[in-house]
């Protein structure tokens, strides 16, 4: 489902110098319905190869293929579509629009969907999911009025709420007490099943990463198998 080939990533240093690559030459392949994390100290690149993943950043070399299509050849407008359908998006903190409630903050994807089909189905499949994440009794709180905890989770529902594919998790338990982090692993675990989406998360916890299929270390740019023995 997805490839990376050849991905390097560099970021200019002061007064014009170059700074060593972040992501150098780097390769990767995930099939579809896998669960993958990424993990590594802090600053070694993972969020920017995520972003780049998510077409949110442009890679200097090198290719992203999604379904075999190369994303680092797309205009603007093809990505930002791509990024509203095909990709969903979890971050460390939960970006809910404060002066709406978790209803309106769910279906404000939707809002800029082009397929039918989906756009129709999704006040459906807000309940749904909602209900499937133990908010279905919260539809007309503000952000404000929930744990953080149920903002992470209804930050969820919204990155999956126009069925996206892939959905990229950056360190979605980071700002999370132990039990609030537990209840959300395994809620990513069990959607990973449930709805076959490929799952990509960075993170530093060892037990959110654990639970993943597969888990890689990003270390000198590159990424390689982690070992993660106690």
């Amino acid at each position: 489902m997805l490839r990376l080939a050849g991905v390097t990533k560099r970021y200019p240093g002061p007064a014009g110098a170059e700074n060593p690559p972040v992501l150098r030459g780097l390769n990767l392949e995930v099939a579809a319905g896998e669960s993958v994390a990424i993990v590594g100290p802090s600053g070694c690149g993972k969020t920017t190869l995520l972003n780049c993943i998510g077409t949110l950043d442009r890679p200097d070399e090198g290719q992203i293929l999604l379904d075999g299509r190369d994303l680092t050849a797309l205009k603007p407008a093809e990505l930002a579509e791509i990024r509203n359908r095909e990709i969903g998006f979890v971050f460390q903190l939960h970006h809910l629009l404060p002066q709406l409630t978790v209803w309106e903050n769910v279906l404000l994807p939707t809002l800029a969907c082009r397929n039918e089909v989906v756009r129709d189905g999704a006040e459906e499949r807000a309940r749904r999911l909602l209900k499937r994440v133990g908010l279905d009794h919260r539809l007309d709180y503000r952000p404000g009025r929930l744990s953080g905890g149920e903002r992470q989770r209804a930050a969820v529902v919204r990155a999956l709420i126009n069925e996206p594919r892939l959905l990229l998790a950056d360190e979605p338990t980071g700002a999370l007490d132990r039990a609030s982090a537990g209840e959300l692993t395994r809620l990513l675990v069990e959607l990973n099943r449930e709805m076959g989406v490929t799952l990509i998360v960075v993170t530093h916890s060892l037990e959110l990463a654990r639970q993943m299929g597969r888990v890689l270390a990003l270390r000198d740019g590159v990424l390689e198998p982690a070992d993660l023995q106690p």
